[in-house]
């Protein structure tokens, strides 16, 4: 593991399932440690325990655990996406299967994870030195959930 900080993720018992989820919805993904649980463990010998996987460089680690803990949008994880057809590639694969579309660009997968699927456009055109085209910007972003730059761009121009 090369990252200083990693991300710690705690599954109930689907740990191996998300893993291999994200690595299909991300073109950089690779599986980089698994150990899996012996005899006399808390689920069946042959269970995923932990994990390391990598998703475009990011470092993560994943454990199957139990129903103790769950996702919250406390934590999420930040997609800078450089096209349309990006964001909603993305959207459409993490809201699949039971994920929830949300507000200003987040969403939940289908094991509760928050993500924020967020275009580049978003903070150059919220950059602005101009305020007022800023406030047009941001006020376009709190109506939509999945970001379209499009709208943004029009939003921009007004």
């Amino acid at each position: 593991m090369s990252n200083k900080i990693t991300p710690f993720l705690w599954f109930d018992n689907n740990a191996e399932e998300a893993i291999n989820f994200y690595s299909s919805i991300f073109k950089n993904a690779k599986t980089t440690h698994v150990s899996r649980y012996g005899e006399g463990g808390p689920f069946p010998k042959g269970t995923l325990m932990t994990a390391t996987f990598e998703l475009e460089g990011q470092t993560f680690m994943a454990l199957n655990a139990g129903p103790h803990f769950k996702f919250n949008e406390a934590v999420s994880f930040f997609v800078n996406c450089t096209t349309q057809e990006e964001v909603d590639e993305l959207w459409e694969k993490l809201t699949a299967d039971g994920g929830e579309p949300g507000r200003c660009g987040w969403l939940k997968d289908k094991f509760g994870l928050s993500w924020q699927i967020i275009p580049t456009a978003l903070g150059e055109l919220m950059g602005d030195k101009d305020p007022v085209k800023a406030a047009n910007v941001a006020q376009a972003m709190m109506q939509m959930n999945k970001i379209d730059i499009q709208g943004l761009k029009q939003a921009y121009e007004k």
